[in-house]
């Protein structure tokens, strides 16, 4: 065969010294070899002859001018080189990262076309060689292993001000091609090779001696390739948060018993939009046949079975909690929640009363005959299953009654503090609906239907009117995920609803008690301070106002003389953000304001501010989400009343959702004009910054309000700027941003600098960030990762995530801040932003990341993780084994609940930083 039969002159040499020399193992095999070339392949017996003499030889016989047969067992093993994240900041376009599809083994060296909502795979920077396309090695195969290569230690960054104008500012940086490793360079790819001949061959017999080939090098930590199984499954991880919100549910020692049943009804509020979102989706997907595996392993159907089995579980502890606990808890404080059968006479005589009245006229019953087919049932409505029986003819029907809980209170209060159900007191004058009918059979349930939003943007000419007639078709047609029912149904009801339903058997979910525990927040709502957390008043930044006043800051004095780092609830909205606009809309001086809104709540003085400041001659921007997820309809409605007052209302860019916090407002100062930016990881929402932890940046900093600037035109203009020098934004940058620093925290913790990862988000589940983090781990550097909710990150896990700490910390208030510190060397990097650690984030939206320069925000920032790690304060610890909740020390006191800490310290910050 070319390049390994044997030269003539060798076979003559090797001739003449067989009469001088005893004949060897090797001499038998060479001899056979020489004889197949001429005669044909030899038998199976002689080669087992001549394999079973080999075996004998000691191991330095065999050299590297012995090429042994191929076998399965003789194949090098290869293991694919991990390819380096590369990022330039100067293009418009980062490349993708590598994220490995779910459905192929982690060490796959090819991977299959990723799905279309995933990032698309690189390829290798180093080629791996296909050991079987390439001609017989003349030396004993070895491992190949992997070359990674580490970008460079030194990141630069996100930009420091150094003087008080911004420096001119570079144009539009042009499309390059993605940089290539210097090794990717100098090794092209091996030309195609044809595939060898039965492997009974061998090299030429007398090479040259080999040069000593010193031994490799032990792998590092950091290069060692990661393990098939290291992520956690994305969707039982949130059902793992829902359970921690369970556990507040259950906490007798450090929640209030209001707030007990609030969080019983948080719990149910979650679980409905994760089954019409995340379940649905994840139906969507079996329908359509797309099996692949998941990055925990799973296949969707895997998955589903798992989902519906810990749902019904969680569900049924829930209703545990409520009937066997929270419920007589209730009781004993005076607050009943009562079955009809429960009440006095007076009351039902009450309630009859009140339905004649309120109730009647707003039912609807729909009956089920030939004549009027099976009735279409909402998503999460509340609805009363009824059999009737015709007493002339003796047949029987089928009804459906909507209880109208979306215009009447859950749980009607009879008289103080008893309360009963609205559906029991609809079930008990049936008789005045179905008028001459005999009523025979009553149930209740309740279904839960995919309610994502699906909207071809690239083919809608006006995504606004594209989404309201999505808004339209959301209310039909929508495949049921999830039906409950309370436990005592008949089971006859039963059957007509699943088969109408088109319900699976686990797809159906049995409740003790009353459904729907959303209901719960009017209990929660009842007027007993005793039973409650403590009031709570957020003061106004000391930074905005020294001396706490009830006269409203001038946020453009404070911020002319320093940055103002807010913390919200701590920090009051009203006397900080909200301020910052309202005055901007009422000062003469400020030309121009420009705004994200994302959501914001029905009476927003956010949008009014806007509105007055568009109508007294302000050019005013409005950038409106109108795809944020169950506000679609409240957000088109604020972008029509904005657009009619005379704002520019845009609605961000095709394929993204505009997810950033921003706002900016241009002021004329008479020897200039300046500019001041808020930066936020929350919404314009004053309601919810009472109730959720965020944080944000007020500044007038020439760079970052520079920054700002570029990028509103950016949205409004679509240009293509991607040069910024204090932001890292996304889609284009914040995954390769912190994945550069990631990296730059590796090269220093090898270079003897201790290295140090500490990042606060609500979800982790992005693999190339994930992946980042444990190679830091495996290479010595701390990482603390601070997650409210979804975690995929295995912690603890050894050889893989010794290094990685999760802590998770709920509690009255909604963490939702994402804040992100590297240490760089004792010369921390620290950012704050809109962005989780989430595909959707980081490929799919529009999201900003600003870094921190004030030592003193630094430092608050760093003292915030120093609290929330300490092994004295209350959180739930993420081990090898699932989330353990410690938030009592060995003798059952309570540990230190941050949030409660925070409050009591937010009045002593009364001097300016």
């Amino acid at each position: 065969m070319e390049g390994t039969s044997t030269p003539r002159g060798a076979g003559a040499q090797r001739g003449s010294a067989r009469s001088r020399v005893p004949r060897t193992p090797m001499d038998e095999f060479l001899s056979l070899r020489a004889a197949s070339t001429k005669d044909g392949l030899p038998s199976q017996a002689q080669i087992d002859q001549v394999l079973a003499m080999l075996a004998g030889l000691p191991e330095d016989t065999i050299t590297s001018n012995t090429a042994l047969p191929y076998t399965a067992e003789t194949t090098p093993t290869r293991v694919p080189a991990v390819p380096p994240f590369q990022y330039s900041v100067d293009r418009p376009r980062a490349p993708k990262p590598v994220v490995l599809p779910p459905d192929e083994p982690v060490l796959q060296p090819v991977a299959p076309e990723a799905p279309a909502d995933e990032p698309d795979p690189v390829e290798p920077a180093e080629p791996v060689t296909d050991v079987e396309s390439e001609p017989a090695p003349v030396t004993v195969p070895e491992l190949v292993v992997p070359t990674v290569i580490v970008p460079t230690v030194t990141v630069p960054e996100l930009g420091v001000p150094t003087a008080e104008a911004p420096a001119p500012r570079p144009g539009p940086a042009p499309v390059v091609p993605t940089p290539v490793s210097p090794a990717a360079e100098a090794t092209p790819p091996p030309e195609p090779t044809p595939a060898p001949e039965p492997p009974l061959t061998l090299p030429p017999l007398e090479p040259p001696a080999p040069e000593p080939v010193a031994p490799a090098a032990p792998l590092e930590p950091a290069d060692l390739p990661l393990p098939d199984n290291r992520y956690l499954d994305r969707e039982l991880s949130w059902l793992a948060f829902n359970n921690r919100v369970l556990d507040l549910a259950k906490d007798k020692i450090r929640v209030p018993l209001l707030e007990r049943a609030r969080f019983l009804a948080i719990f149910s509020s979650n679980l409905d939009e994760f089954f019409m979102v995340r379940v649905a989706g994840l139906k969507r997907r079996i329908d359509a046949g797309l099996a692949g595996r998941g990055t925990s392993g799973l296949l969707p159907r895997e998955l589903h079975e798992a989902i519906l089995s810990t749902a019904r579980d969680l569900s049924a502890e829930q209703a545990r909690v409520f009937m066997d606990e929270v419920l007589p808890e209730l009781a004993r404080q005076g607050i009943l929640i009562l079955r009809w059968s429960d009440l006095w006479d007076s009351e039902k005589a009450r309630l009859s009363t009140l339905f004649a009245d309120r109730i009647f006229p707003i039912l609807t019953p729909l009956a089920v005959d030939p004549s009027h087919p099976f009735p279409y049932i909402s998503g999460l409505s509340l609805n009363l299953a009824v059999q009737l029986r015709n007493p002339q003819t003796g047949s029987r029907l089928f009804a459906r009654i909507k209880v109208p809980n979306d215009v009447l209170p859950r749980f009607i209060e009879v008289t103080d503090g008893r309360f009963v159900p609205l559906e029991d007191i609809i079930s008990h004058h049936l008789d005045q609906v179905f008028t001459g009918m005999e009523i025979t059979k009553c149930g209740t349930f309740r279904v839960t239907r995919n309610e994502d939003l699906e909207v071809e943007e690239d083919d809608a000419e006006n995504i606004l009117f594209a989404l309201e007639k999505e808004l339209l078709r959301r209310k039909i047609g929508r495949p049921p995920v999830r039906l409950e029912v309370e436990e005592s149904i008949d089971p006859e009801l039963l059957d007509v609803l699943t088969s109408e339903l088109d319900v699976t058997q686990p797809e159906l979910f049995f409740t003790r008690g009353p459904l729907d525990l959303t209901g719960l927040f009017v209990i929660a709502d009842v007027d007993q301070e005793a039973l409650k957390y403590p009031g709570f008043l957020p003061k106004t930044n000391p930074n905005l106002a020294e001396v706490e006043t009830s006269q409203p800051a001038d946020m453009f004095a404070a911020l002319k003389k320093r940055d103002v780092l807010l913390h919200h609830p701590y920090d009051s909205f009203a006397t900080s953000v909200q301020r910052f606009i309202e005055q901007a809309a009422a000062d003469p001086q400020v030309l121009a304001i420009k705004q994200t809104l994302y959501r914001t709540s029905g009476d927003s003085p956010i949008v009014d501010a806007l509105i007055e400041a568009a109508r007294a001659g302000k050019q005013v921007l409005a950038l409106v989400e109108i795809k944020a997820r169950f506000d679609e309809r409240a957000n088109i409605a604020w972008a029509r009343k904005l657009e009619r007052a005379g704002v520019h209302v845009v609605y961000g860019l095709v394929g993204l959702k505009t997810h950033c916090k921003l706002s900016l407002v241009i002021r004329d100062e008479g020897d200039c004009l300046r500019r001041y930016c808020h930066i936020g990881t929350g919404n314009y929402n004053p309601k919810t910054a009472r109730m959720y932890e965020d944080m944000g940046l007020l500044t007038s900093n020439p760079v970052i309000t520079d920054d700002v600037a570029h990028l509103f035109n950016h949205l409004s203009g679509m240009t293509a700027e991607s040069n910024y020098r204090r932001l890292l934004v996304s889609p284009f940058g914040i995954r390769e941003g912190i994945l550069e620093k990631i990296e730059n925290e590796i090269a220093l913790q090898k270079a003897g600098v201790p290295g140090r990862i500490r990042i606060k988000v609500n979800s982790i589940v992005d693999e190339a960030t994930m992946d980042a983090l444990y190679r830091a781990s495996q290479a010595g550097v701390r990482v603390d990762l601070w997650v409210r909710g979804i975690c995929a990150i295995r912690a603890g896990v050894p050889g893989l995530s010794d290094n990685i700490r999760v802590r998770s910390i709920l509690g009255r208030f909604l963490e939702h801040s994402r804040l992100f510190w590297f240490d760089n060397g004792g010369a921390p990097q620290v950012g704050i932003g809109s962005a989780d650690l989430m595909h959707r984030n980081l490929d799919r939206r529009v999201e900003v990341l600003v870094q921190l320069s004030n030592e003193a925000h630094v430092a608050q920032i760093g003292s915030l993780f120093d609290l929330a790690f300490a092994e004295t304060t209350g959180s739930w610890w993420l081990t090898e084994d699932g989330w353990v909740m410690k938030t009592e020390d060995a003798t059952g006191k309570p540990l230190l609940d941050i949030q409660e800490y925070l409050i009591a310290t937010t009045g002593s910050r009364r001097s300016p930083a």
